[in-house]
């Protein structure tokens, strides 16, 4: 009998000698075809190409650090998602680093076990089985399609604001936000097809410059205004849960997207290291800076006149009664960030598509793959007209920016928040299937899955008693996901059946010793 180090269904090493620690053992005989396909199920991509840091910048793309600590504090701050008196920030975005440290630690045991091309939605196939799969995989590319579109907004309203404070004249802003978001769509298209590993350092570049402006600017801003500013107000509360409740959904868009590095376990040079790692510290470091940014902005903005809290650009309209230069950099650093956030959320998005496109649950074009650049192509070229025509179509029809950004990130959190409930519950019985489920784990998953339910279910009740429509939009798609899940299981099971395909090992990856691109 042979030893082989396996990763994943990735066999790469023979010997104890070469075999890394950090990667499983499993006694292997002959028939070594248990483990080993002639073909990968989503041959086509690039494999084994990126190291930690593209990965780890997937992550950090698509939690927009620097663009989700400046706007989505404004966005919860003036009570804009509940209609009343704004929660405490600081309780509100705890809450929700809480929550999602949770989930990243029911991730995790499954990103250590599987090479996933497409995430949460292969996670709850081997686990909780096919129909639940399809539902977390719709639920998850509703969350990513509308946070991406919901950056693209910010784009051009950040990009419109970045010109008006340098001086110059805009003749019609809506016009020019609809002409921003038309470049900023085609430009991340042309990124994303052009390559992962491209994207992702683009947008480590952007984000690492945008949180660098945001946190000079800050020191500078509170260094200029300290004598007439408080952070007492910081733990204060009115006791107000409804307006907490949906507060903390809006607050968990902040940290929604930290784990799409696990759509892109095929494409990772190590998967087991490297996407473990970035779903674990990216959550915290981004709660840590979260933190101490609403914290700055709680006093602020409590500070600050009425027509700065109420306006679409909150914290650009603090920023421009100190100097009007600061808040074009500022403008520049949130825009920049949130374009990177649009292009991290779609890459995320296409590989799910491009994985059912494979399996043929969904067409079975948008599982092709570009033939020079090795990227999902037909899945991007599909999704990307949507991405921008929806908030063009806001902008055209009249909505506010304010408005149509709470909209956006409200379902987009509850796209995320559906996926991360099926998969955190379905952890335990994916570690079960493998023989390796332990009382922990049942305990962690059935935590993480009831504190997402209550958030879920507490901000639906509000949302709904305050007349708002995204939970009924919401709840129809999930509906429409068990009906298209319950109509294949009738008259295609076998499609139904091929539900979670992941990057299995072939037989180049053992006999040539080294992976094939």
């Amino acid at each position: 009998m042979l030893t082989f180090c396996i990763s994943g269904g990735l066999v790469s090493h023979i010997s104890s000698a070469t075999c890394p620690p950090e990667e499983s053992w499993y006694p292997v005989s002959v028939r070594v075809d248990r483990f080993i396909k002639p073909r990968s199920p989503v041959e086509g991509l690039s494999r084994r190409k990126l190291s930690f840091l593209p990965v780890f910048a997937q992550a950090v793309a698509g939690v927009a650090p620097a663009g989700a600590m400046s706007v989505i504090p404004a966005l919860v701050f003036p009570g804009l998602v509940s209609g009343s008196a704004g929660p405490n920030l600081l309780m509100t975005f705890g809450t929700a680093m809480a929550v999602i440290v949770l989930v990243s630690l029911s991730l995790r045991p499954m990103a250590k076990r599987m090479a996933a091309v497409s995430g949460l939605y292969s996670y709850t196939a081997k686990g909780l089985g096919p129909v639940p799969a399809i539902t977390a995989g719709w639920s998850a590319m509703f969350g990513y399609a509308l946070v991406a579109m919901a950056s693209l907004l910010v784009v051009g309203t950040y990009t419109t604001e970045l010109f008006s404070n340098l001086g110059i004249p805009i003749a019609n802003p809506g016009v020019l936000v609809v002409l921003i978001v038309l470049v900023s769509g085609g430009a991340a298209t042309f990124l994303m097809v052009r390559g992962v590993h491209v994207s992702a350092w683009i947008t480590l570049l952007m984000e690492s410059l945008s949180i660098a402006v945001l946190a000079v600017l800050m020191i500078i801003y509170f260094v200029l205004n300290a004598p007439k500013l408080s952070f007492g107000s910081a733990v204060a509360w009115n006791g107000n849960f409804d307006s907490l409740a949906i507060g903390v959904v809006v607050a968990v868009s902040a940290f929604v997207g930290f784990e799409s590095p696990t759509t892109l376990g095929g494409e990772a040079y190590k998967p087991f290291i490297s996407v473990p790692r970035a779903i674990t510290w990216t959550p915290i470091l981004m709660g840590a800076l979260c933190l101490l940014a609403v914290t700055a902005q709680d006093a602020a903005l409590k500070e600050a006149p009425l027509n700065v809290t109420t306006s679409s650009t909150p914290l650009s309209g603090l920023f421009s009664q100190t100097s009007s230069a600061f808040a074009a950099a500022l403008d520049l650093g949130i825009a920049a960030s949130w374009f990177a956030c649009s292009i991290a959320s779609v890459n995320a998005l296409v590989r799910i598509l491009f994985c059912m496109g494979r399996e043929g649950v969904a067409p079975r074009n948008v599982g092709r793959t570009h033939p020079v650049f090795r990227t999902p192509s037909t899945a991007i070229l599909t999704v990307m007209p949507v991405i921008v025509l929806v908030p063009i179509v806001m902008i055209v029809s009249g909505a506010s920016p304010t408005e149509g950004l709470v909209n956006l990130f409200i379902l987009g959190a509850y796209g995320y928040l559906g996926s991360y409930i099926l998969a955190s519950a379905s952890m335990p019985f994916f570690l079960r299937r493998i023989g390796e489920a332990t009382f922990g784990n049942w305990v962690l998953g059935a935590v993480t899955s009831l504190a997402l339910g209550a958030v879920f279910w507490t901000a639906a009740s509000v949302s709904l008693r305050a007349g708002n429509l995204q939970t009924v939009i919401y709840v129809a798609m999930l509906l429409a996901s068990v009906i298209y899940a319950r109509m294949l299981h009738r008259r295609s099971p076998k499609r139904l059946d091929s539900v979670g395909v992941y990057d299995e090992s072939r037989e180049s990856d053992l006999f040539h010793g080294r992976p094939n691109p």
